[in-house]
């Protein structure tokens, strides 16, 4: 690993986050995760995917062993400096206000950055023409689709180019074509900025296409983690997911996964 991307590696050794008498992570390590990559983090429900992105984030009662981002000790950050380093997007967002999309993003980049007027409004126009959706700029957030909605609320989050995206299952609202368009967007994104992305992916598919690295989460644990094709086997499917599955190439050299049968709980 060369000194850039070493000095912005993700490092969280030790998680822990329970909530009453529900023990929902459980002294979970993650191998170090440089930057410049999109990872997707996969498991069955309840396997605690979105309370580990929270913990990351600083939004959810865990602790931890060590949790840094190169030389910057993420445990000893202010509440807001963390939520600003590691940027949480929830599955569903806030009920909107009545502001249109560009005053959104324009509110979101001044909370945080405070640039010039002009340079905020040419980072809002920017990310909202890299997401195909320029044409909601004048409209008023509480008029909005649920899907549009999401994607404004992505946008939101990458205005102000965090150095790592957490994004809680953010193509649930999306059609297909937004879906991969919004895939192939943070492989970009990532690359292009150096910046690491973790996105909770239910579509085993979409995480073969486009995720650089993938993270299997079962019961609290990490049960896999490696290139997507490592970590989605029929094995690993069989275990986490009750299913027996295959995994075949199929037109244009993408994996696809072919469930023949369930497993019986």
């Amino acid at each position: 690993m060369d000194a850039l991307a070493s000095a912005r590696t993700l490092i969280a050794k030790g998680v822990s986050c329970r909530f009453g008498s529900l023990q929902v992570l459980d002294d979970l390590d993650l191998p170090p995760l440089p930057p410049a990559q999109v990872v997707a983090l996969l498991g069955p429900n309840g396997s605690g995917k979105s309370t580990l992105l929270k913990s990351l984030a600083g939004m959810a009662p865990a602790r931890f062993h060590a949790l840094s981002l190169g030389h910057r000790d993420m445990l000893a950050q202010p509440e807001r400096a963390r939520a600003d380093i590691l940027r949480y997007l929830p599955q569903s967002l806030p009920e909107a206000l009545h502001l249109t999309v560009t005053e959104s993003l324009l509110v979101a980049l001044n909370v945080r950055r405070r640039p010039g007027k002009a340079q905020a409004m040419e980072r809002s126009i920017a990310v909202l023409e890299s997401l195909g959706i320029a044409a909601l700029a004048p409209k008023y957030l509480d008029a909005l689709s649920g899907g549009q909605k999401q994607l404004v609320g992505l946008a939101q989050t990458l205005v102000d180019q965090p150095d790592v995206l957490l994004l809680d299952e953010p193509l649930a609202s999306l059609d297909l074509n937004y879906q991969h368009h919004v895939m192939g967007l943070l492989g970009r994104l990532a690359r292009e900025r150096n910046m690491l992305i973790i996105i909770v992916v239910h579509d085993l598919d979409m995480a073969l296409r486009y995720a650089d690295t993938a993270l299997l989460l079962y019961q609290g644990g990490l049960l896999a983690a490696g290139s997507p094709k490592a970590v989605i086997t029929p094995e690993h499917l069989a275990h986490a997911f009750k299913v027996q599955a295959r995994i075949q190439v199929v037109r244009g050299g993408h994996a696809t996964v072919f469930v023949d049968d369930l497993i019986q709980l």
